[in-house]
């Protein structure tokens, strides 16, 4: 199907995004609203409050994303929707909403996985990525290599057993006294650091050479921060902050490029938030020119939760007849 405009619904966490996506590649609008600033006060996402503002927010978002696409109601052709994983409070206002929608309209109703989401982000930038590729998914609540064999025929490699890359950046940048999210101000404070000055366990992980593990090195940071606090020593910041980002970094890039060499995958596509670090995507261009592996990595913008990746991610969905009835649930946790 061609010219097929697609509405999507993004609020898996304290993002509200609502976008307009025509045949899976084209953003014809993408409104956002962040809800950083506020969850920024507790230095993490309270769930409650993020769905909440997501309910203030939907209506007027979809409203703005239709006007901006220049597309009325009637040229709706269907309505996408993250079902998980994320927090189960936010992701239910956008289903509800969707749902809602999509009745209305009197349009298919296309449930839509976040990660899955995460990878089509690549389709929206690069029109000549096609699967099968390997994907890296890094964000503040998954790390994974997924093995996508087709644009809905994914299955995971490896994954971490506890925290997540994203996850261990904002703990750690908490402790530091940096603002939240994390990402950012670490990747900032890490310029001009000594990324050596600091050993940093590097997880090897038993059953699985390809699953990580970020408990411990973020528990080392941490641990590290405050015993300079306890003796009154002088902590290098930007070193530490340099350090960790190498740990995180050699945990994932090595394991992304022996999973695409064990599928036979010569592109490999990196998807999420933490695939906007600076450390991160350096690492990955030269592990991926050393090993004569095609690179994508999403422009910043893209890195982040979005509507438009949701609304690429249906487009193939329907293609495969994924449809949702008004008994749509949203789930935290959810299976690629």
């Amino acid at each position: 199907m061609t010219n097929m405009n697609i509405l999507a619904f993004e609020s898996s966490c304290d993002e509200t995004a609502v976008s307009v996506v025509r045949d899976g590649r084209q953003v014809l609008s993408d409104a956002i609203l962040s809800q950083a600033d506020m969850h920024a006060l507790y230095g993490g996402v309270v769930p409650e409050i993020a769905s909440r503002k997501h309910v203030e927010a939907i209506a007027g978002l979809t409203d703005q994303a239709l006007a901006d696409a220049g597309v009325t109601k009637a040229g709706i052709d269907a309505v996408a929707v993250t079902c998980g994983p994320g927090l189960i409070g936010a992701l239910l206002v956008g289903v509800n909403f969707a749902k809602s929608v999509a009745c209305a309209l009197g349009k298919p109703l296309i449930p839509v996985h976040h990660l899955r989401g995460h990878i089509a982000a690549n389709y929206l930038a690069f029109p000549e990525l096609e699967p099968p590729f390997l994907a890296l998914c890094i964000s503040g609540g998954n790390s994974m290599i997924v093995d996508v064999r087709g644009y809905t025929d994914m299955s995971i490699l490896g994954a971490t057993r506890d925290d997540a890359a994203g996850e261990c950046f904002d703990k750690i940048a908490r402790v530091l006294g940096l603002p939240y999210p994390g990402g950012k101000p670490m990747e900032e404070l890490a310029q001009g650091g000594d990324d050596a000055k600091y050993p940093l366990p590097r997880a090897k992980v038993a059953g699985n050479d390809l699953d990580m593990s970020f408990s411990g090195l973020k528990t080392a940071a941490v641990n590290l921060v405050h015993n300079a606090q306890q003796k009154g020593e002088a902590l290098d910041r930007p070193s530490l902050a340099a350090s960790v980002a190498a740990a995180i970094s050699e945990e994932l890039v090595p394991r992304a490029i022996e999973a695409a060499k064990r599928c036979g995958h010569h592109t490999l596509a990196a998807a999420g938030g933490v695939a906007a670090n600076r450390r991160v995507r350096a690492d990955l261009e030269r592990a991926c020119r050393e090993n004569g592996l095609r690179l994508f990595l999403p422009p910043l913008k893209l890195c982040g939760d979005n509507g438009a990746m949701i609304g690429s991610q249906a487009y193939y969905e329907f293609l495969a007849g994924a449809r949702a009835d008004a008994s749509l649930n949203a789930y935290a946790n959810l299976e690629i």
